[in-house]
């Protein structure tokens, strides 16, 4: 496998990420919490837009996967101004975003700042607010107040090691909350969810689609499918998504 390429960003941080040339708009892949640019989706939208000749980017987040810097060191903020850096400067023009989990909340952090640039939107499994509504609204008394004093504590994961959740996540993510204020799309959206998702309750797929505005947002809700989204009936799903946000995206 290639290596990747790596980007110097003003703040600091040198992040890695694999860039396809092709037609616009391009798609920029955003990943999940912990997770990196070489899980199944992220390679398998690059094969998808190579054989379609589109622009493709996928990336990691400081404190992920080869990108510098330490996981508990980051929240929301930073890596939210990761992925605009990485679409400021290595991209052209207008682009689909698909966030997955996080990368959901990420990718309507980006609409919201500079919808110019966005053609279109898909998210899979998309997990906005969750520091707030997931993970704090979650927490006992004890939690709380350990992650208070402590400054972290650790949460059991599904996929490996514990997560480690710092105190400056949980009060830097409120500065960055998108479903408390209007959230204006101006853009084709597909937001994509599965019916088993563990992770993601359907709920906050409804809640979504019933806070967002715009005049092209539709919900597919994948009955058993769960968090990962990643087998073929689901990954044909994303592809079908983007390739019809991006049918129906207006480029100036």
């Amino acid at each position: 496998m290639a290596d990747p390429s790596f980007l110097d960003t003003d703040t600091g941080r040198r992040l890695a990420y694999h860039r396809t040339e092709g037609a616009g708009p391009g798609v920029v892949f955003l990943g999940g919490f912990k997770s990196d640019m070489e899980g199944t989706k992220a390679l398998w939208l690059q094969d998808w837009a190579r054989a379609r000749g589109r622009a493709f980017l996928r990336f990691d987040y400081s404190g992920h996967g080869q990108s510098s810097g330490v996981f508990t060191e980051g929240c929301i903020g930073d890596w939210a101004a990761d992925a605009r850096a990485v679409l400021e400067r290595l991209m052209t023009g207008p682009q689909i975003l698909v966030g997955s989990s996080m990368g959901g909340w990420i990718a309507l952090l980006l609409a919201r700042a500079m919808p110019g640039r966005i053609a279109g939107l898909v998210t899979i499994a998309a997990a906005p607010d969750f520091t707030e509504d997931s993970m704090w609204a979650g927490f006992d008394a004890a939690q709380r107040d350990e992650l208070m004093t402590k400054g972290q504590i650790a949460l059991p994961s599904d996929y490996g090691a514990p997560y480690v959740i710092t105190r400056r996540l949980i009060e830097e993510g409120r500065a960055n909350l998108v479903l408390r204020a209007p959230l204006d799309l101006a853009f084709p959206v597909r937001f994509l969810q599965g019916t088993a998702d563990k992770d993601v309750d359907m709920a906050v797929a409804l809640r979504l689609l019933d806070h967002a505005e715009g005049p092209d947002i539709r919900l597919a809700l994948v009955k058993g499918a769960d968090h990962r989204f990643s087998d073929p009936d689901c990954l044909a799903l994303v592809g079908a998504a983007v390739a019809e946000v991006s049918a129906r995206a207006v480029i100036p």
